[in-house]
């Protein structure tokens, strides 16, 4: 089978694009911009020279219009992305089994999950007592306040016992 330069060009384009599928800086992406650049001046019989510099115009636009929005787009930093447990303060949960602050048993569902659960008590030993509550009973609403190794923490959410 015989090839034709900008069949070789594409085909390089190709790779590049398949590249970078698997990198993160988006310059693959722009060479095989540039690749295809030069395929369409070799299409049209340009010569080795208008191929170099089709490449070299189509790679370089790319990378210096395209290249920064895409990296803006693609990497947004965030700040404060709590993952794993961190990712569950905050969120609402049922207790399963009642969560007595003496013994501290208990067990609260979250996303499915079921963790064992503690009242939370603040710094000064108070914790957020609803209505004279000794325990918080099972089926009542509960807020994951802290995270201690694999035991949540737990705050009633008022008007939920």
């Amino acid at each position: 089978m015989d090839y034709e330069i900008w069949h070789l060009w594409v085909i390089a384009g190709i790779l590049l694009f398949i590249v970078e599928v698997f990198t993160t800086g988006f310059l693959a992406a722009c060479l095989a911009v540039g690749c295809l650049a030069a395929a369409s001046a070799a299409f049209i019989d340009t010569g080795l020279n208008g191929q170099i510099l089709a490449f070299s115009a189509g790679s370089l636009i790319t990378f210096f219009t395209v290249r920064p929005f895409m990296l803006r787009v693609a990497h947004q930093k965030k700040d404060n992305v709590r993952t794993n447990v961190e990712a569950l303060i905050g969120k609402k949960g049922r207790v399963t089994e009642s969560i007595n602050p003496i013994t501290g048993e208990g067990r609260v569902q979250v996303y499915g999950d079921n963790w064992k659960a503690e009242w939370f008590q603040d710094d000064e030993g108070v914790s957020d007592i609803i209505d004279g509550q000794t325990e918080i009973p099972a089926g009542s609403s509960v807020e994951v306040v802290a995270v201690d190794s694999a035991t949540l923490q737990v705050k009633p959410v008022s008007g939920s016992a």
